[in-house]
Parts: C-alpha cells; sequence; structure tokens
C-alpha cells in the first residue's frame, strides 16, 4: 500500500491477536508498514485482531513472512537498519539511531525473540527501562507504539 513507509514494524511470531491488531492501528497512525513473521499464535483472520484495529485493519500496510529467512531474503535490509527490542539489552531504546526505512523488531509475547536473534545481532538490541522488580515485562503494543514515536522523532524531528 504505502511507496515509502517511513518505518517498518516487525512482530516475529506474535501471540496475543489484540496486540497485532493495535500495533497495526499505530502503523496507519504513523505511516509505517507492518510486518508479520510466522508463526503466529492466531488465525490473522481472527475477530480479536480485528477488534483491536477497529475499522482501520483494512488500510494496514501489511506483509507476511514464513520464516526469519524469508523476511531476510525479500526486504534484505542493512543490519544498521535493523532494531531488535528485548527487555535483556542495556542498551536504551533513545539511544538508536533510526532513519527512514528502518526495521524495529519485536519477539513474540510469550517467548521475546529467538536464540539466533542475540547470537546473530548483538549491538543491534535495545531495551526500554524498566526500575520496578515488580514488572517482568511490558505489553508488546505499548512497547511497539514507544519506539515507533521515538523513530519517528529520530527520522522527522532532529
Amino acid at each position: 500500500m504505502l511507496n515509502n513507509p517511513v518505518f517498518n514494524i516487525v512482530l516475529y511470531a506474535p501471540d496475543i491477536p489484540g496486540n497485532t491488531g493495535s500495533i497495526g492501528r499505530t502503523c496507519i497512525a504513523l505511516g509505517a508498514r507492518l510486518i508479520l513473521i510466522k508463526p503466529y499464535g492466531f488465525e490473522l483472520s481472527e475477530k480479536a485482531v480485528r477488534r483491536a484495529g477497529l475499522d482501520y485493519w483494512k488500510h494496514v500496510d501489511l506483509r507476511e513472512y514464513e520464516s526469519w529467512e524469508d523476511f531476510v531474503k525479500s526486504e534484505s535490509p542493512d543490519q544498521e537498519q535493523l532494531f531488535f527490542y528485548t527487555k535483556t539489552s542495556d542498551q536504551v531504546f533513545f539511544e538508536g539511531n533510526y532513519q527512514e526505512s528502518c526495521y524495529l523488531i519485536l519477539g513474540s509475547e510469550t517467548k521475546g525473540l529467538p536464540q539466533h536473534i542475540f547470537d546473530s545481532y548483538p549491538t543491534r538490541l535495545f531495551g526500554l527501562p524498566m526500575y520496578s522488580e515488580h514488572v517482568r515485562s511490558l505489553n508488546l503494543s505499548n512497547v511497539a507504539t514507544t519506539v515507533a514515536y521515538e523513530a519517528l522523532r529520530h527520522i522527522k524531528y532532529l
């Protein structure tokens, strides 16, 4: 749909349809593309995806890939375009050098990113600060929105 999305939000094996729908809505609002990498923990046609995406879902610029390898082969991203988010990184998300057409990549809600990402891209891992020992993780759609607006700030306003 979009000829040149401002950036891409990539969900690697998402589990919760409501998060995917909400992230899709954020993509529409910001002119970003949503990329989904299988396997999913739900059917993309599920009512929960549409409910969270409201009547906007039909406007999502969506690409789907069968695997990480298919994604890399088709998109051919430079390593500097890849930003992976994990709670275990010491590098904070606002330290990223976001540029147009970059990829903001989030793992599954239940499993996070697979180990091969940590092994292959150790310098491209970013986290969001959490200062309470009572919180194990943040909601995926909240993280996606937070990093998307930070990327937008770097791209459009710095």
